[in-house]
Order: C-alpha cells, then structure tokens, then sequence
C-alpha cells in the first residue's frame, strides 16, 4: 500500500477507534511501517476521531520527525514494538475502557475463557506501570515482545500489534469485547474455561504464526 492509502487508512481506522469509544478526546496513537527506515504515525494533540491525512507525521526508526508536526508522545512504544517485531506493521495504543479497567484492578484477560480470545488476541500480556512518554513504557514491553501481540498496559490502557492497520484495530476491538463478555460473566456468577481439549486444539492451529 503507498503512502497516501496508508494515511487515508490511518485516518480511518483512528475514527472507528474513537466511534467504538476505544480512545477519546486526543487520547491513544497509531503507527505502520512506511519502509524499512520509516514510520507514519499520529501527531501530538489531535483526536483519533479528526484525523486528516496531512495531520500525519513521518518518523525515522529512532522516533525523530522527518515530515509533519510532533509525533505522539508515546513514539517511544511503537519504535520499540516495530524494532523488535519485523512481522508486525502496525502497532496501535488506546484506552478502551472495560480493558483498560482489568489494568487498574490488576486482573489478567485469560486467552482460555472465549475462542476470540485465543485466535485473535493470544496471550495477553500484562505489563507493569511505566512512566509514559519515557522509556520506562517500551522497557516494560520489551521482554514480553517475543510471545505476545496483546498487552494490557497497568494504569495505562491497551497495546496491540498487527499485520496491518485493519488487523491491530480487529485485536484492540476484540480486546474489547472479550474484557466485557468476561466482566458480565463475573457479575452473573464466573468465567468458566473452555474445555483444555479444544483449547490445546486452537493454540495448535495458531501456535506456527507470530501475529
């Protein structure tokens, strides 16, 4: 996809994050791999949900802006995220709400509770509090960047990786979803697994691929 398709598909998944109420006012940040040494990302300061294509930044691979205003302050994260993951494309921060809340109480999301969960959002991986706009948010990840394409950020919201813009927007949205569907099975009474046969059968099926 060219440069001009990417920022039109930025813009357009950055407004179905904010229509989903997965980021709002300037929350949240986007990136996807341009080439090999740039990045397109989300300015500083603007609504994910008012994006328009030349409000786009262009970034070397140490976060340094080449064309457009400030990148996100959380540039630090994507950086790490694309460095460290050749496979991934994009990389997408938010604050979905019921997720974001499982990262203020400290609960897990567990992969074994729902198939989405499995098949789409892997492992997710919990990440302990970091300063943000620092290092101390990508120092967090970066152990956890081999096995996981899902995080859970404490106090701090939702990261996920994707193949694509399209496909990171999917595993933040299920995020999402699996966070309520659990929370509603929690105030009925529990979230039961699903039967370990069928689980070992879905990580089977994925366990070949990274994303």
């Amino acid at each position: 996809m060219n440069e001009l398709k990417l920022r039109a598909e930025m813009c357009d998944v950055g407004r179905r994050l904010w229509q989903r109420n997965l980021v709002g006012a300037t929350e949240g940040n986007l990136s996807v791999r341009l080439s090999p040494q740039r990045i397109l990302c989300t300015p500083s300061g603007k609504s994910k949900g008012h994006l328009r294509p030349d409000d786009l930044v262009i970034i070397d691979n140490r976060g340094n802006s080449v064309c457009g205003k400030s990148p996100s302050s959380e540039i630090k994260l994507h950086v790490r995220i694309l460095a460290r993951r050749p496979d991934c494309q994009a990389v997408i921060h938010a604050h979905p709400p019921i997720a974001t809340a499982f990262a203020l109480a400290g609960e897990d999301i567990p992969d074994d509770l729902m198939p989405e969960a499995a098949y789409v959002l892997g492992s997710v991986a919990s990440v302990p509090f970091g300063m943000p706009g620092t290092d101390e948010v990508p120092n967090g990840l970066d152990p956890l960047l081999e096995d996981h394409k899902t995080f859970l950020l404490a106090n701090h919201g939702a990261v996920v990786m994707g193949l694509d813009l399209m496909d990171a927007f999917n595993r933040m949205e299920v995020l999402e979803r699996v966070a309520q569907v659990i929370m509603y099975a929690k105030a009925i009474g529990q979230a039961r697994p699903m039967p370990a046969a069928a689980f070992d059968h879905m990580i089977a099926n994925v366990i070949n691929g990274r994303l």
